[in-house]
């Protein structure tokens, strides 16, 4: 059980220096960098508080620790996940906008280039 706390630990503290080391190097942003940092401090901290781990595994009705501690470090990255897919979509349908906008203003601007040489 304690080697995979202390693997858990690890994950978490190389977690942690990633999205420090991305968001400095502005290969991500700092919103989308605090979900990450949450999940990341979230699982360091059950898996360095057994008295916390042990009451989540007894809530959760789970028999080992570990294994309650691995099903809500899963459960807290699906949620990091979602949201992250949430906002890609809300991207793309924005970059979808853009270029139909984009577009049109082309349009126009062919439309009063034809007009003016016409007029010449």
């Amino acid at each position: 059980m304690q080697g995979l706390l202390d693997f858990l630990t690890g994950l978490a503290f190389v977690l942690i220096v990633m999205v420090l080391f991305s968001v400095r190097r502005a290969h991500i942003r700092v919103e989308y960098s605090v979900s990450w940092l949450g999940a990341a401090v979230a699982l360091l901290a059950l898996s360095r508080l057994p008295g916390v781990l042990n009451r989540l595994a007894a809530a959760l009705d789970i028999g080992s620790p570990p294994l309650a501690l691995l099903t809500v470090a899963g459960c807290l990255f699906l949620l990091v996940l979602f949201r992250l897919s949430v906002i890609i979509s809300n991207l793309k349908d924005a970059n979808i906008a853009l270029v139909q906008r984009v577009a049109i203003l082309e349009f126009h601007l062919k439309s009063l280039h034809e007009k003016i040489e016409a007029h010449s």
